[in-house]
């Protein structure tokens, strides 16, 4: 009898929804809000033609000399140079000018058109994931991957886990240095069937690539995206606190490479202990390589060129967007190319040519397969956007800066990075919030009489601390690539959050103790 009651519960275990329906009940809520919270907004300042030009809450418009002297009237500790140099390219608040406004609720009709414009502005990063997966498309068709797997499966052999580790540090390094997060979607095709064959699972794939890129911005060194481009909109240098976001880096990567070894070690001893193992069977079926007898399984000449074509698009990536500040249609121009030239290897050959159709095929095919993932990325832009015209983004901003003034230097800084972890759900983009929230919150580390790149500090651990989280951000599209359930991720990765909140927040009470 109890068993029977037993297995009939199991049965009705209540499932976390999909990706998109997640975000589709997240931009119910947002709509929702517009109603709910009141509108507001601080005037915004821009830099154009040699002029700064302040645009009022109210639709005015005044525009100033592009001097130091009209930053400091508009009580912006912030270098002139940093706008005329192109290091801040987005609107700043500027401080003390918050209005209350007409409310701008949004209309049920605005719950779609947010997806659809959400979309649209997103289309530079969708282009480059749908190139990526039409170029993974064509490796696949060559036969390369398989090959390639079977001559590194007989020389990692009892030694799998030296590939994590690899990984995770390589794309730690690439977080702190460049932010590579988005760009990290292009590694999971390579890496997932290696995991596979090594026996890990798709988290073990999800934690060495973006927990670990992800991680590495958390602890940003020099990465313009975020710590440098704060640093500029708080009137600080990103020098200053960088020997603590260093130390902080160190310990933090350590510490993820020992959490990642105790759970690959468990499910290579028992692939039950997975997390995701519920889904096993059909993460498998997805990123498996075919080893049919079928398939020719040399690995030619031919297939190694492939390859190293293939691996040459990562490198050529990291340093476009280091060295010549790359966006994503020079990354996927760069990608496709690489996919041109390998197709036409692919097509030509007496024994292994696939010939035209098949090729151009796969290559669309590839594409075809990355669509959901990109779309995704549109649908958690569209919720930011509701936000953004409702006017509450400012409103939240600004009761956020009533909250923390005057309190005591380490309870503030504990709180400012509470308040960053909050806001970081409603602005994902570490440089968007950085011009948004910095020159508003940074000067409030003046009435406390601590220095102002704690606060830059306290805003890359809330806000990273919520994007391991936070459905708006990139953390969906990146479940989806793999098919991974949210409540799957969930469970790995909260004991990471609690440890950037806990560690990191004793790196902001020292700081503040030995300025």
């Amino acid at each position: 009898m109890d068993k029977t009651v037993s297995k009939q519960r199991s049965r009705f275990k209540l499932k976390m929804p999909g990706a998109f329906t997640i975000l589709f009940f997240l931009t119910v809520i947002a709509v929702m809000l517009t109603w709910v919270i009141p509108a507001g907004s601080y005037s915004k300042l821009t830099y154009a033609n040699d002029h700064l030009q302040v645009v009022q809450p109210n639709g005015d418009k005044n525009v100033y000399p592009a001097t130091q002297a009209t930053l400091k009237k508009l009580n912006l500790q912030i270098d002139i140079d940093q706008f005329k140099s192109g290091a801040i390219n987005k609107p700043i608040s500027v401080p003390g000018t918050y209005e209350r406004l007409k409310q701008h609720p949004a209309k049920i009709s605005d719950i779609f058109t947010s997806m659809v414009e959400g979309t649209i502005e997103s289309v530079d990063i969708m282009i480059f994931i749908l190139v990526l997966g039409g170029l993974i498309g064509v490796v696949k068709a060559s036969g390369a991957f398989e090959s390639g797997l079977a001559a590194l499966s007989t020389k990692t052999k009892g030694k799998e886990f030296i590939l994590v580790f690899l990984v995770t540090v390589l794309l730690a390094l690439g977080g702190t240095l460049c932010g590579i997060e988005e760009e990290a979607v292009a590694f999971y095709p390579i890496l997932a069937p290696v995991f596979i064959a090594m026996g890990y699972d798709s988290i073990v794939c999800v934690g060495a690539i973006f927990l670990a890129s992800s991680l590495g911005t958390t602890f940003s060194v020099i990465n313009p995206f975020s710590v440098v481009i704060a640093s500029n909109a708080a009137g600080t240098t990103f020098t200053q606190g960088m020997s603590g976001r260093i130390v902080g880096l160190i310990v933090a990567v350590i510490c993820l490479l020992f959490y990642l070894h105790w759970y690959a070690r468990h499910v290579q001893k028992d692939p039950q202990f997975s997390y995701s193992y519920d889904d096993k069977a059909k993460f498998d079926q997805m990123w498996a390589m075919d080893t049919s007898e079928e398939r020719d399984q040399r690995f030619t000449t031919k297939k190694k060129i492939i390859l190293i074509l293939f691996s040459c698009a990562f490198p050529i990536m990291i340093w476009g967007v280091m060295a010549r500040g790359w966006a994503f249609p020079n990354m996927a121009s760069a990608f496709l190319t690489i996919a041109i030239i390998i197709m036409f290897l692919t097509c030509f050959g007496k024994r292994d040519g696939l010939g035209e159709y098949k090729t151009t095929t796969a290559f669309s095919d590839g594409a075809a397969s990355l669509v959901g993932v990109s779309l995704i990325i549109g649908l958690a832009r569209g919720i930011n956007k509701v936000l953004n015209d409702g006017y509450i983004s400012d409103t939240i901003l600004f009761q956020s800066s009533k909250l923390v003034a005057h309190m005591n230097g380490g309870l503030f800084i504990i709180v400012m990075m509470f308040v960053f972890f909050v806001l970081g759900f409603i602005v994902p983009s570490s440089s968007g919030l950085a011009v948004l929230a910095m020159p508003i919150l940074a000067p409030l580390a003046d009435t406390v009489h601590i220095p102002r790149y704690t606060v830059v500090t306290a805003y890359q651990f809330g806000q990273y601390a919520m994007l391991f989280l936070a459905p708006t951000g990139l953390v969906m599209a990146t479940l989806q690539m793999l098919d991974m359930r949210y409540s799957h991720w969930l469970r790995f990765v909260w004991p990471v959050v609690v440890f950037v909140l806990v560690f990191g927040g004793g790196i902001l009470v020292a700081e503040v103790l030995l300025a």
